[in-house]
C-alpha cells in the first residue's frame, strides 16, 4: 500500500478535467513498487528443536511441515490469488468482458484489488479492438479504462511502470499524446524508471499528428533516462522529420539507425527511399566540400561514414541493388568498406562474456576452461562441434567435423589445428566409441585441439568465449539468437559475429565454408556523399541481400 504524507504534493494534478478525483486531494508518494498480496493470518510455529527424545522431535517437525503446507494452500486458495489467476487467463485470451465481470464481482465481495489486478484490467482496456474488429478503441472501453485508473488513485493503490504505460496507451488511443507524455514525466518524478515501451504511446502519437518538435522532446527525454530508441522509434522520427522537411534531423536519424540497427526492415527502407526522392532532399547538400575534413571525419568514426552532413546537389538516384563477393555495388560500382572493431571493445566484450558465463555455469568448470585456454591457445579458429557434426545430417558425423577441421588447418597461417568444443557426452558416448572416431578424438586431444565441456554445462559459452578471447574465426550455423545471446546486448555482438562467424553451406562434395564478408553489412555513407542501406534478410546464404543505393544524379566537386 502507499505511504501517505500530508507535506508531499500530489503526484498527479487534480482539475475538473483531469483523470483524478476532484474530491479530497490524496497526497501520495511511492514507497515500494512491488505487488502486495494479502497474507494469511499469522499461525504460531511449532518449535523445531528436539526435547527429551528423537520421537518427540520428529513429531514436532512433522507438525511444522503440515502447518507450512496448510498456509501455502490457504494462500493459493485466497480470493486475491484466484482473481489473479482468472485475470491472467483473460489477459491471455484478450477477454475484456470476462475481466470486467470478475472485477465487478470482486468489488461486490469486498475483495481487495492490488496493483497487479488493476494493471491487467488497464492492459485489456488498452488493447486496440472495437466491436467491429477494426483498429482503435471504442469510447466505452476508453472511459472504463480511465475509470479504473481513477479508482486506483482513490483507493491509494501504489502505481508502477506498467500502470503508467497502460494509461499512456489509453491516452494515445484517445489521440492525446500530450497526456501520454505527461504521465511519463509523472512516472519519472516518482522515481519509477520509464522503459522503452513507456514512451511509445507519446512518441508514436506525436509523430502520427506531425508534431515533430514534441516528438523530439520525447526522444530527448528518453536519452536523458538512458532509454535507447530502436528501429521502430527511429523510423517514425525519420518519417516525421522528412515530412516536416527537417533535413538535419533526417541526417541524424540515418546515423542513429546505422549505429543502432545497422540493417533496416523493408518498411524503414521505404521511408528512407521516400526521403531521397523528395524535393527537399534534392535541395540540400554541399556541392563543394572540403575533402580533407571529410577524410578526417571518416578516420574519426572508424570508417564507413563521415558525419559531415549531406554532400552533393540535385536529384538523388535511388535503386535496389546487391553487392558482389568483394562488396562492390552492382548499381553504382562503389566498393563498400570493412569497418574495423576496436581491440579494446573486443577485450571488454571477452571480459563481460567471462563474467556472464561464470555466473551461469558451474564456476569451477568455466574457470578450468579459461586456464586450459591460456595453456593451449590462442587458436586461429574455433569449431562448434555439436553444430558442425549435425549440419545437414540425420545423425552425428565425426567425419564431417574432421573435414571442417582439416580445411581450417589448410587456411590457417600457422597451420595449427582449430579448437573443437564438444560436450562430454559427445566425446564419451555414442558414435565416439567407434574405433575410427575414438582414434580421431584422441589425436585432437593430444594436440590440445579438443575441449570436452562438463556435464550440466552449456557448451555455447565455451566455444563463444574461446573465439572471442582468441580473436579468431568461429565455425557454426547457430544464429545465436536465444536468450543466452540476448544477454550480450545488441551493440558489439552483431558486429563481432559479422566479422568472425564462418557458416557451413551444402555443396555437391559435402559442405563448403562460407567465410565472413570482406565488407561491413551496415548503413554506409561514402566520401562522395552516396549512401548504401542494407535490408534485413532471412538467414539464407543462397539469397543475395538487398541494398538501397542512393547517389546524386549530378556529380559534385569536392575541394582538395
Amino acid at each position: 500500500m502507499a505511504c501517505l504524507s500530508p507535506k508531499t504534493p500530489p503526484i498527479l494534478s487534480v482539475s475538473p478535467n483531469s483523470l483524478f478525483p476532484s474530491t479530497k486531494c490524496i497526497d501520495y508518494i511511492s514507497c515500494n513498487a512491488k505487488n502486495q498480496v494479502r497474507k494469511s493470518p499469522p499461525v504460531a510455529r511449532t518449535p523445531r528443536f528436539s526435547t527429551s527424545s528423537g520421537g518427540q522431535s520428529l513429531l514436532q517437525n512433522e507438525r511444522y511441515s503440515v502447518t507450512r503446507r496448510i498456509k501455502k494452500q490457504a494462500l493459493r486458495d485466497s480470493p486475491e490469488i484466484m482473481l489473479r489467476v482468472n485475470l491472467d487467463q483473460c489477459s491471455k485470451n484478450g477477454d475484456l468482458d470476462e475481466a470486467l465481470r470478475l472485477y465487478h464481482e470482486a468489488k461486490l465481495n469486498n475483495i481487495q484489488l492490488n496493483v497487479y489486478h488493476y494493471n491487467v484490467l488497464l492492459y485489456l482496456c488498452s488493447l486496440r479492438s472495437d466491436d467491429d474488429g477494426e483498429e482503435g478503441l471504442n469510447p466505452e472501453t476508453l472511459e472504463k479504462g480511465f475509470e479504473i485508473f481513477k479508482e486506483m488513485i482513490i483507493n491509494r493503490v501504489e502505481l508502477n511502470e506498467a500502470t503508467f504505460t497502460n494509461v499512456s496507451r489509453l491516452a494515445a488511443a484517445k489521440e492525446d499524446p500530450e497526456l501520454a507524455f505527461n504521465l511519463i514525466k509523472k512516472m519519472k518524478d516518482q522515481g519509477i524508471g520509464p522503459k522503452l515501451r513507456s514512451y511509445g504511446p507519446a512518441l508514436f502519437g506525436f509523430c502520427k499528428k506531425g508534431m515533430a518538435d514534441e516528438a523530439y522532446e520525447v526522444d530527448s527525454h528518453m536519452m536523458d533516462n538512458q532509454v535507447s530508441a530502436e528501429e521502430s522509434e527511429l523510423s517514425v522520427l525519420l518519417k516525421v522529420s522528412s515530412d516536416v522537411k527537417r533535413e538535419e534531423k533526417v541526417y541524424e536519424m540515418m546515423h542513429r539507425l546505422r549505429a543502432t540497427t545497422r540493417q533496416v526492415s523493408e518498411e524503414t527502407a521505404a521511408i528512407v527511399e521516400d526521403w531521397f526522392l523528395s524535393e527537399r532532399a534534392a535541395e540540400v547538400g554541399l556541392e563543394n566540400w572540403d575533402m580533407g575534413k571529410i577524410k578526417k571525419g571518416v578516420l574519426k568514426g572508424g570508417g564507413g561514414w563521415h558525419g559531415q552532413g549531406w554532400l552533393g546537389g540535385g536529384d538523388w538516384r535511388v535503386v535496389g541493388t546487391t553487392m558482389d563477393e568483394a562488396g562492390v555495388c552492382q548499381s553504382c560500382g562503389e566498393k563498400l568498406v570493412c569497418i574495423d572493431i576496436d581491440p579494446k571493445e573486443t577485450e571488454n566484450f571477452a571480459k563481460s562474456l567471462s563474467e556472464l558465463a561464470s555466473k551461469k555455469e558451474a564456476t569451477t568448470g568455466f574457470f578450468q576452461f579459461q586456464e586450459w585456454l591460456q595453456r593451449h591457445g590462442p587458436f586461429d579458429a574455433v569449431v562448434d562441434g555439436a553444430n558442425v557434426g549435425l549440419a545437414n545430417q540425420h545423425s552425428f558425423s565425426f567425419s564431417q567435423i574432421k573435414g571442417v577441421v582439416n580445411r581450417l588447418r589448410e587456411l590457417s597461417p600457422s597451420k595449427k589445428l582449430p579448437l573443437v568444443v564438444l560436450h562430454q557426452n559427445r566425446v564419451n558416448g555414442g558414435p565416439a566409441q567407434y574405433p575410427n572416431n575414438k582414434k580421431l578424438l584422441e589425436s585432437w586431444k593430444k594436440a590440445g585441439a579438443l575441449y570436452a565441456t562438463p556435464v550440466g554445462s552449456n557448451d555455447d559459452w565455451y566455444w563463444l568465449y574461446a573465439a572471442v578471447s582468441s580473436k579468431c574465426l568461429l565455425v557454426t550455423n547457430d544464429e545465436m539468437r536465444d536468450h543466452l545471446f540476448n544477454l550480450l546486448g545488441n551493440s558489439f555482438f552483431p558486429r563481432w559475429k559479422e566479422k568472425h562467424q564462418v557458416r557451413l553451406k551444402p555443396s555437391s562434395d559435402g559442405i563448403r565454408l562460407h567465410m565472413p564478408p570482406p565488407y561491413s553489412i551496415v548503413i554506409q555513407e561514402s566520401e562522395q556523399g552516396s549512401w548504401h542501406i542494407p535490408t534485413v534478410t532471412e538467414d539464407d546464404l543462397e539469397t543475395p541481400r538487398q541494398w538501397l543505393c542512393a547517389t546524386r544524379a549530378r556529380n559534385s566537386m569536392p575541394t582538395p
